[in-house]
């Protein structure tokens, strides 16, 4: 398993949203074929088949937990991770 493989299932799993690095979600997403762009301390991640727009920041280099979840809930959702799993 590789290491973006190995944060993947972290993220889907949803038992550890609180210890999952910004560095380690932004690598999956883009992996999963969203676009990034940068405002301020925002990070604004688009995907051409997903509706909603995911707009995380960092917390002193960690993802906030109510956005892994956002980000899990629109992984599930839009079945982006359907080859993944």
């Amino acid at each position: 398993m590789t290491s973006l493989e190995w944060v993947l299932t972290r993220v889907l799993s949803g038992t550890r949203d609180a210890n999952i690095r910004f560095g380690d979600l932004r690598r999956v997403l883009v992996h999963l074929g969203f676009a990034v762009r940068i405002k301020g301390g925002h990070h604004i991640f688009m995907h051409e088949d997903v509706p909603e727009i995911l707009n995380l920041q960092p917390r002193g280099g960690k993802a906030k937990p109510y956005q892994v979840k956002q980000v899990r809930d629109t992984i599930v959702r839009n079945r982006l991770a359907h080859d993944e799993e």
